[in-house]
């Protein structure tokens, strides 16, 4: 009778076991000759030549050894000294762990499996990797986590898919269905994606405030689904409640749909669109009627950028305290002036690259934005030591300033710069033609920066 049982008791277990396997649970898709993570791995795809599947069980069967049964044992006896941690020490535990090791702790005992699927611990999801099908996990650990809220997540604001090539729309599209109350969606390098999945992610979550499109070259606008746009009432409008959104490198983006953007994301306070080669001036001239809020903006390596597009940025005014305009080689004094002149609360401006700008620019900048903290006008090659000069007896706040690849600096002008700014952090003099002397000169002023520069003399 006692081989009967224990016939019938691991028949049980198998079949246990079996339905696993067969019914449809939290996937996360892995290479098989590499340990890859779902967060922090970057193992190369062309190596693998199969694949397994990681499943997520059910809560294992009570017939089964594990560590909870543990405590039920004599204090002498017991398999694992963690087993005596309250459940609230687990959850501190698990609450640092990345998605993929969340996964693989549920596979232990039935309570980490409770404990590991607590809701508190799925704010954020974050899937990394080139081979991951992060289609297929995102649409399993959704459904996993829809478990006791039929059809949503109602508990994760943040997914993180950055680098996952292998995203496409279908995935996106199941985090727009089940994720309604998502706050954050990071995606850069991700280039499969296509514009109509984007629509459905910000259509269906309205508190949706940070978005990463970075390198994502088939976005060229973001916009509300034409269902979306219907269903609002002309009062409520067709925004989206977006505050931070980086487009570095769409280079498919154009003033068209910058125009769209704009008129869609009223609320935008830091816009990045560094290499979106097609933009012009007439795009930001857009942006600055739709967005008047805006406090960071970047436009670097945007070569159609002019002097005109500064003048239109000029008018965000007393908003805007951080602005790159790097290799804009279309700018020079003229832009930046309008920019001294009405942006006064400017801290950060990176201007390397621009080669038309010179002292005279440099010099309306020192006198109206007096509380500006990082400057960085490398490869300036027009700039010179009375631009630093002015620079120095005017923003004695600078902590940061880049002349690297400046040809007209010299010893002097670094000298009233340490003179002035003792709060100077960080100084680029790399391939400049500065002298031992003021390098040391600045070291003794200025104790606490940090000097690159290229002299082997100088350590």
């Amino acid at each position: 009778m006692g081989a009967n049982s224990g016939k019938q008791s691991g028949s049980e277990d198998s079949d246990v076991s079996m339905r696993t396997l067969s019914t449809p649970s939290p996937a996360l898709i892995l290479p098989r000759s590499s340990p890859a993570l779902f967060n922090g791995s970057s193992t190369s795809s062309s190596s693998f030549t199969a694949e397994t599947v990681a499943m997520v069980h059910s809560p294992p069967p009570a017939g089964l050894t594990h560590p909870q049964r543990c405590l039920r044992q004599p204090r002498d006896q017991q398999g694992a000294p963690i087993d005596i941690l309250p459940d609230h020490a687990f959850l501190q535990i698990f609450a640092h762990l990345p998605t993929n090791q969340l996964c693989r702790c549920a596979r232990v005992c039935r309570r980490w499996y409770n404990l590991a699927w607590d809701p508190r611990l799925w704010r954020t999801v974050r899937l990394t990797g080139d081979v991951l099908h992060v289609d297929r996990a995102l649409r399993v650990l959704t459904r996993r986590l829809c478990q006791d809220t039929p059809n949503v997540c109602l508990t994760l604001e943040t997914v993180v898919v950055s680098s996952c090539r292998r995203l496409t729309d279908r995935g996106l599209y199941t985090v727009a269905q089940c994720c309604p109350e998502l706050r954050r969606l990071e995606m850069a390098g991700c280039y499969n994606v296509s514009n109509e999945a984007i629509f459905e992610v910000v259509s269906r979550c309205p508190n949706l405030e940070h978005l990463d499109v970075s390198g994502c070259s088939k976005v060229t606008c973001i916009s509300l689904t034409r269902e979306a746009s219907i269903k609002l009432s002309p009062l409520h409008g067709q925004q989206i409640s977006i505050r931070f959104l980086d487009m570095t490198d769409c280079f498919a983006l154009e003033d068209e749909g910058l125009h769209t953007i704009a008129a869609h994301c009223t609320q935008l306070t830091h816009l990045y669109l560094r290499r979106c080669v097609r933009l012009t001036d007439e795009g930001l001239r857009f942006l600055v009627i739709y967005c008047p809020s805006i406090r960071e903006l970047s436009v670097s390596d945007c070569r159609f950028v002019s002097d005109f597009g500064l003048r239109e940025i000029a008018k965000l005014e007393g908003h805007l305290r951080y602005l790159s305009i790097a290799h804009c080689g279309r700018i020079t004094d003229v832009g930046v002036r309008y920019i001294a002149k009405y942006c006064v609360r400017l801290r950060y401006l990176n201007a390397r690259g621009c080669e038309g700008l010179t002292d005279h620019g440099i010099e309306h900048l020192a006198k109206s934005c007096s509380k500006l903290k990082s400057l960085d006008i490398g490869k300036c090659p027009l700039v010179s030591d009375a631009g630093l000069e002015l620079l120095a007896l005017n923003c004695f706040n600078l902590k940061r300033l880049s002349v690297k690849a400046c040809e007209s600096i010299t010893g002097r002008g670094l000298q009233v710069v340490a003179a002035n700014c003792f709060d100077l952090q960080l100084l680029n003099v790399q391939d400049c033609d500065v002298p031992l002397e003021a390098l040391r000169f600045v070291k003794r002023h200025c104790k606490r920066c940090v000097i690159e520069h290229t002299n082997p003399a100088f350590f």
